[in-house]
């Protein structure tokens, strides 16, 4: 079958690309924007790849016909050439979800990762502890793990593990991405208000989770964090599967600090102690992630103390506090954030890693929330643990950013581009201090330009 994928290169629909491009289909798509890494992971697997939305790139060539199937990207939007001409030319087409939770998910047991916030790390993690515990799972995780290189595969073996996003799935289709997977297993890792431009209250969040709630069978599992209340009031809905729950001193599973920074923690299941962790990442937002994979993998039949080893040898995703530089003492770190709790905990971790030393922030509101200052409000607390911030204030936010720096206590500045942001930063950074870039953009690659502006003096 000949499939064409609009959005192509958006991390979710790689993904589907790629499992597509595996199970033999011939796959091409397109996209406003054709740049690696995804462009050049997907030429790689032999995918061909337009660039723009025209209706050109569906009509029937000198060496092929239509596509068979036109799959659809959520940030496709009537009015789009491609969507005008294939609901025109009444092509069949489907959602990249739909397609995933029919073509691939299947007869799989899957293992679903929803949450606000750490779904891509956590989903990384549970494909890596089940891969060492020799279950070769399938996995689409919305960034690339370390451990694996690709960002989705079918793998050999039963359980198929899948960040589930609550995004909405497509223009023809507004329920939730997760509504499709149809898991055997949920993590629910956390509820927060979000995604300001398709929701309009948590309460219509709650809803969405308590859709994937009842999609999971009795002889399933929930495995929650038992610290939130949100998540509480979705299984309080209605709730028809067993549930375990986690935590930092409460829930079925529970971690004990051993570092302060997250780096070292103790777990007991129920009364048991099962064991040590010791890895490379840092914050309690993290130790619950790890709780969370730990629970999930158990549930799927894999050894728990056996894992506990697994945990050392565990590369994050790109862009989760990834070290990118380190010149004249100054480190410098690329870190994939979008709410402020995210931010908050993130800066935590740090700062029990480094204690004293000074930690410098610069944020671009990038995700369509902060664009709308539907976080303006609690930006500036999030921030607590840092010693300045330099705001990416561009000209077309359509708020004032220093409604968040001047609640910094003078720790707080906006530059208005990023050229601006690095001189700032430039003038700021002295050797010892951590300086952490925060989007979930690609803040035009500003980490790695700022790591060239500190070597070359300038």
């Amino acid at each position: 079958m000949r499939l064409h994928i609009l959005g192509i290169c958006g991390t979710f629909m790689g993904g589907v690309a790629a499992l597509a491009r595996e199970l033999g289909h011939t796959v091409e798509g397109s996209d406003a924007n054709v740049y690696p890494p995804m462009s050049t992971q997907l030429e790689a697997l032999g995918i061909a790849l337009m660039s723009g939305y025209t209706a050109e790139h569906l009509q029937p060539g000198p060496d092929h016909g239509r596509p068979d199937l036109v799959v659809v990207g959520n940030a496709m939007t009537r009015g789009n050439p491609a969507v005008e001409y294939m609901l025109d030319q009444q092509l069949r087409y489907i959602s990249g979800p739909q397609w995933l939770g029919e073509t691939v998910l299947q007869g799989r047991n899957v293992l679903a990762v929803a949450g606000t916030h750490g779904k891509t790390t956590t989903t990384s993690l549970l494909a890596h502890l089940l891969e060492c515990a020799g279950l070769s799972p399938g996995f689409l995780v919305g960034g690339v793990p370390g451990n694996f290189g690709v960002s989705a595969r079918l793998g050999q073996g039963k359980p198929f593990v899948i960040e589930a996003d609550e995004y909405d799935t497509a223009f023809f289709d507004k329920r939730s991405k997760f509504v499709h997977y149809r898991p055997r297993i949920a993590i629910l890792n956390n509820l927060e208000y979000d995604h300001a431009d398709i929701f309009p209250d948590v309460a219509s969040i709650q809803r969405q989770f308590h859709h994937l709630v009842r999609t999971v069978p009795g002889n399933g599992r929930l495995i929650v964090n038992a610290h939130d209340q949100r998540l509480a009031e979705v299984l309080a809905m209605g709730c028809w599967t067993p549930v375990e729950t986690f935590g930092i001193g409460c829930g079925d599973w529970q971690a004990t600090l051993v570092e302060a920074d997250g780096s070292a923690f103790t777990v007991h299941h129920g009364t048991e102690l099962i064991g040590e962790v010791s890895w490379p990442l840092l914050g309690n937002h993290s130790v619950m992630n790890a709780l969370a994979a730990l629970a999930a993998a158990t549930a799927a039949g894999a050894d728990t103390k056996a894992l506990l080893s697994a945990f050392a040898t565990f590369e994050s995703v790109k862009r989760r506090m990834e070290l990118v530089g380190e010149m004249g003492g100054v480190r410098i770190y690329d870190d994939f954030a979008h709410h402020p709790t995210a931010i908050a905990t993130t800066l935590a971790g740090l700062r029990a890693k480094v204690a004293e030393a000074r930690i410098l922030v610069a944020l671009e509101p990038r995700s369509n929330s902060m664009r709308q200052g539907a976080h303006a409000e609690t930006l500036a607390p999030s921030l607590a643990d840092a010693d300045a911030v330099v705001f990416l204030q561009r000209p077309e936010l359509p708020w004032d950013a220093h409604h968040v720096t001047d609640a910094l206590g003078g720790r707080g500045t906006t530059a208005p581009s990023v050229d601006a942001l690095i001189a700032a930063l430039r003038a700021l950074a002295r050797p010892g201090d951590q300086v952490v870039f925060m989007s979930n953009g690609g803040f035009e690659n500003a980490p790695r330009r700022f790591v060239e502006a500190l070597r070359a003096g300038t």
